[in-house]
């Protein structure tokens, strides 16, 4: 049996070039595929093919296959296309992931620790550059046992160094050359709280014996003198030895500024806050204070640490305005306004670090904790007091009470809160 056409079916010869459709063989049964609208993108133009109808475009199967890539909502279908990326809230555009906040805040943060550290690390480093380490207090001689504080003695000097004659004239300094102690103070800053003590330089004392710093030389001892001699003998390392030897306390540090770094450290810090309880005038100092609180500048702030004859109690009260005056400066220092701040930081520090002498063993670190230890006192957490005093002694100097001295070294070295009141 024959089940082929005979009129020119399919596969026999036929003239006509379009085959024929399922309808002519009955005997095969083929399955109907969705109609689609025509795909103009696989080459078929019906505006070009005078033989393609629109009948047969609508019902006609290439037979292409564009692949079950990414499916259809049915999971299936033939010559499908791909699903259109769908923008979301935040994209940044087509075919654009949507940014990941999370990761970019945690990397800004990174980044701006590791900058903060840089410039931490960088002015650390400029600023211990600066620091003039000059006292070398391995010279001096029969040293008392260390304590359970950290002790410094901060000393300030009337150098002039680096002033012109206007400077001088403007703060009062006079001309005179070569330097002495115009202050001396020690801090003890201990776990049991912070104590100054001030040392009035007329104090009446023994001037130890001791090697000369530079000549290497012994010299013999020297009984019945003012304290601020021994500077002007042989600097920073007799002055050293001769309050070890007084008061029998281990100094651990040595801190000294002049008058032009003071007054540029207050200047640098835009001046400090201080309360002056009763107004005084001194023709010598240049001082004219009025009572109240004021802010005072470098010009201002050198005339009320260096007044004297306008004070009937004459050095002791000088000694009290240095102590008040010098916690009031570290109290505004060591805040977050100017640590924090370059524009503050760094004027504050290159005005005082190149005219600061300090001991060769002292670190930034160790100055910082000097001037902490300082602001603590200034805001109730310590003592400042002048070391006892017992009378007069000749040349109109000052007499220490030894007893309540000995009290008073020994409660620091044990780190002992400090119960040791000063004479009136």
């Amino acid at each position: 049996m024959n089940d082929w056409p005979e009129d020119g079916g399919y596969g026999r010869g036929s003239a006509n070039s379009q085959p024929e459709g399922p309808r002519r063989m009955s005997h095969v049964q083929r399955p109907q595929v969705p109609q689609q609208p025509p795909r103009h993108d696989q080459g078929y133009n019906q505006g070009s093919n005078p033989n393609f109808t629109q009948a047969q475009g609508a019902g006609y199967d290439s037979g292409y296959s564009s692949g079950q890539v990414y499916g259809g909502p049915q999971g299936g279908g033939r010559g499908t296309v791909p699903p259109q990326y769908a923008p979301g809230p935040g994209a940044g555009g087509p075919g654009r992931p949507a940014p990941d906040w999370r990761k970019r805040i945690k990397v800004g943060s990174i980044v701006l620790v590791v900058a903060v550290v840089a410039w931490g690390i960088g002015t650390y480093a400029w600023a211990s550059s600066q620091m003039r380490n000059e006292v070398d207090l391995s010279k001096v001689i029969e040293r008392p046992a260390e304590g359970d504080c950290t002790t410094y003695l901060i000393v300030g000097s009337d150098s002039r160094e680096g002033m012109s004659a206007e400077e001088k004239k403007k703060l009062h300094t006079g001309s005179a050359e070569g330097k002495r102690t115009d202050s001396m103070m020690i801090l003890a800053a201990c776990s049991s709280g912070n104590t100054m003590v001030s040392l009035p330089r007329d104090s009446w004392v023994t001037i130890p014996t001791f090697v000369g710093s530079e000549s290497g030389k012994t010299y013999p001892a020297r009984g019945g003198s003012k304290l601020n001699a021994a500077y002007a003998m042989d600097g920073p390392e007799l002055l050293v030895r001769t309050v070890e030897f007084n008061t029998g306390l281990r100094i651990d540090h040595y801190a000294e500024i002049g008058f032009a770094g003071f007054a540029n450290i207050v200047d640098a810090l835009g001046g400090v806050e201080l309360n002056i309880e009763k107004g005084f005038k001194d023709k010598k100092s240049g001082a004219n204070f009025q009572a109240g609180t004021q802010t005072l500048d470098g010009e201002q702030a050198l005339a009320f640490v260096r007044t004297r004859y306008a004070f009937a109690q004459s050095d002791l009260q000088r000694t009290k305005n240095q102590q008040k005056f010098l916690s009031a400066l570290a109290n505004q220092a060591a805040t977050p306004g100017t640590i924090l701040n370059p524009f503050a930081l760094y004027p504050t520090l290159g005005a005082g670090l190149d005219t600061l002498i300090v001991d060769k063993d002292m670190s930034l670190y160790d100055l910082g904790k000097m001037f902490f230890a300082m602001k603590g006192i200034n805001s109730g957490d310590g003592k400042s007091m002048n070391i006892p005093i017992s009378g007069r002694a000749p040349q109109n100097s000052l007499k220490w009470d030894m007893p309540k001295v000995k009290q008073l070294v020994q409660q620091i070295q044990n780190d002992e809160k400090v119960t040791v009141e000063a004479n009136p």
